[in-house]
């Protein structure tokens, strides 16, 4: 008797990623979702302002969040194709709108984040653990921090250049490992 597990792994770069599979797979599923997860992070254009959630139902990698650009969106589907145990690509990814109001957002979150002091350790990793997604004004953290302080100054900083709301997703390492846990 098959019964369905939930599978997570949370990759640094990237917000989460999920994988549903039989129990006797479970390790092959878990190493496709890593294998696809660093894929999209050696992805030259992924960027702190795209967000990439994965999950692996029966074969299909199912990727959903957005990006800032089409061309990321096409060739991030290209990309999972590519890797071995993936039989299909279900491409959800939204593109973000163009906005000049929308970049200035971004860029003058990120330097809020990124240039403060307790976040400069998230800022020399090669994929900065936070991402910062802006909707006509609206912004929204993901990512994972190491602690509640961190995700606390973050959403902060986050609220001081005219946003119309801002969404705090971010989750700590604690809650990963918890959330990891329990599956």
């Amino acid at each position: 008797m098959l019964r369905k597990v939930l599978v997570a792994a949370f990759i640094l770069g990237l917000s989460s990623a999920t994988a549903f599979a039989d129990v006797a797979p479970e390790r092959k599923t878990l190493q496709v979702v890593n294998d696809i997860t660093s894929k999209i992070r050696q992805y030259p254009r992924f960027t702190i302002f795209d967000d990439v959630n994965v999950r692996m139902e029966n074969g299909v990698a199912v990727l959903s969040g957005a990006v800032t650009m089409g061309f990321k969106r096409e060739d991030l589907g290209r990309l999972v194709a590519t890797v071995p145990g993936v039989t299909s690509v279900n491409n959800q990814l939204t593109i973000l709108p163009t906005s000049p109001f929308d970049d200035e957002l971004r860029h003058r979150i990120a330097r809020a984040i990124y240039g403060n002091a307790n976040f400069w350790n998230y800022a020399a990793m090669p994929n900065p653990p936070i991402h910062i997604l802006v909707v006509n004004g609206h912004v929204t953290l993901t990512g994972v921090v190491q602690n509640n302080v961190d995700r606390m100054l973050a959403r902060s900083l986050a609220t001081n250049f005219g946003a119309f709301d801002v969404k705090n997703e971010l989750k700590t390492d604690a809650e990963m490992k918890e959330l990891l846990e329990k599956i």
